[in-house]
């Protein structure tokens, strides 16, 4: 079941009249009422994943208890292992099954040895490796006394499987979300209004900005050796808007919903575009995986409270797991390492937190400094994304040289032709324009919605309104998943 779907939303207005129609005081009502719309949302794909889920949620909630009741250092750990082997265990084997057999083949290839092997029949589980992480930090955080274990597994279950963030996150902290799911809550006119705005902007970016985008993007990197340099620059720089539109715009309207809801989510993007480094873009993007990995990788690593050596040993190791955590390809694995690569020399020469508030605060417009600083960034961001988004390194490797080639200021009109799709491209480049200038206008709210009586019009704020639905309706493509169910 999709967000940008008519069956969700007549499932989630269902759910919402549901939910509150049972008094908030009953909060253990509407937790089972969760519970029960979120199984059916899971379902939806596939029923029989739903025991990974509940597998999952089980066995942490028992390691939980246990560990509250155990002192034995030794006791602990096994039970810290045993949630660790449990999650990553169900993670490998649906997930990357598949791929170490297919390297191990390809090893052995290399050195004249072919080995016949037939590839297991596995799908992939939507979401499996969000909620995973949410689970397993449950439990490390209870290892280590930074949250105390619930004793109420329907709350718990609630929180593992709550469905606005169940399949692509944010990844939530059990000391964030979980203590919400066990005390009432009350409806919010003020706080619904504002979670409506959110979800209606996410999905203008995923309906409008980042499909229309995934229609050239694909076209272009389908066919990277039919075109000019600067086609495959403009390729890459709408992926870019594709996959920050996909991602954040899920992001927009899962933390709407789960507002409409009660709840509070933890923001996962702030404008990262708009950052005037990689550190800062990491600090901005996909925040609630970017932190999971500094909590529980980067830190217990050392961090950069190390030696030099170590500081780059710690760096490689968290990008290539997040590489290898998006998918089981080693197109993800080297995106992981030209991003250590581009973070390397702040972090060695210390500058990695020189700009941590948004960039031109309290300005209208940012120093040239800054214009040229972001532009760098965006562009080093969108040459990686090349990996991210290519099926295999040579074909990334083939689509940066042609890229920058000869032909890269070669303007072809018949490229232009090509790719065309219904429109002219300089419609979708147009919302573009206008896209970046409101993110630019916003970048230091919580998101590009968050508008009020106090600082926009009544009447603005209507246009606004009516403009982005017409937008949907007239321009909109709903029949694309996003991109980050895959992971």
């Amino acid at each position: 079941m999709l967000f940008n779907s008519i069956d969700f939303a007549i499932f989630f207005t269902v759910v919402f009249a549901i939910y509150w129609m049972v008094r908030s005081e009953n909060y253990k009502a509407q937790n089972v009422i969760i519970i029960i719309s979120s199984y059916i949302f899971y379902g939806w794909w596939d029923w029989r994943f739903l025991s990974l889920i509940i597998l999952s949620t089980f066995v942490d909630f028992f390691v939980g208890q246990l560990l509250a009741d155990q002192n034995c250092i030794n006791k602990r750990k096994l039970l810290l292992f045993t949630s660790i082997i449990v999650n990553i265990g169900l993670l490998g084997v649906f997930k990357y099954c598949n791929f170490f057999i297919e390297s191990f083949i390809d090893a052995f290839s290399f050195f004249g040895f072919e080995i016949a092997y037939k590839s297991l029949n596995i799908i992939l589980p939507v979401g499996i490796s969000f909620y995973t992480f949410q689970t397993l930090s449950y439990t490390i955080d209870i290892y280590y006394k930074k949250h105390n274990p619930s004793k109420d597994i329907i709350a718990f279950s609630a929180f593992v499987c709550f469905f606005p963030q169940l399949v692509a996150g944010p990844i939530e902290r059990a000391r964030n979300l979980l203590p919400q799911f066990e005390v009432s809550r009350e409806f919010n006119y003020k706080k619904s209004i504002d979670g409506c705005r959110q979800i209606l902007w996410g999905l203008f970016k995923k309906i409008v900005i980042a499909d229309n985008c995934a229609l050239y993007v694909d076209n272009i990197f389908a066919n990277y050796t039919s075109f000019s340099g600067s086609t495959l620059l403009l390729g890459a720089v709408l992926f870019s808007f594709q996959i920050y539109c996909d991602f954040s715009g899920y992001s927009d309207i899962a933390i709407g919903t789960a507002r409409l809801l009660g709840f509070k989510l933890r923001r996962n993007f702030a404008f990262p575009y708009f950052s005037r480094d990689i550190a800062e873009f990491w600090r901005r993007w996909h925040i609630s995986l970017s932190s999971w990995f500094r909590d529980y990788l980067y830190i217990p690593l050392g961090g950069s409270r190390c030696s030099k050596l170590l500081k780059v040993r710690n760096v490689f190791i968290v990008f290539i797991v997040s590489g290898f955590w998006h998918g089981a390809n080693w197109t993800f694995v080297i995106w992981g390492v030209v991003n250590a690569l581009y973070l390397l020399p702040s972090v060695l020469m210390n500058r990695n937190r020189i700009n941590i508030g948004p960039v031109a605060s309290g300005k209208t417009m940012p120093g040239i400094m800054e214009i040229i600083q972001i532009s760098l960034t965006f562009l080093l961001i969108s040459i990686a994304w090349v990996f991210f988004r290519s099926h295999s390194i040579h074909d990334a490797i083939s689509y940066l040289q042609n890229t920058f080639s000869k032909t890269l200021f070669n303007l072809s009109l018949s490229d232009l032709d090509k790719i065309s799709y219904g429109y002219d491209i300089a419609y979708l480049l147009i919302i573009l324009v206008v896209f970046v200038i409101i993110e630019w206008l916003q970048r230091e709210k919580k998101h590009a919605m968050d508008i009020s009586k106090r600082n926009v019009p009544i009447l603005f704020r209507w246009i606004m309104y009516y403009l982005l639905i017409f937008l949907i309706i007239h321009l909109g493509l709903s029949d694309k998943t996003f991109i980050y169910f895959q992971f």
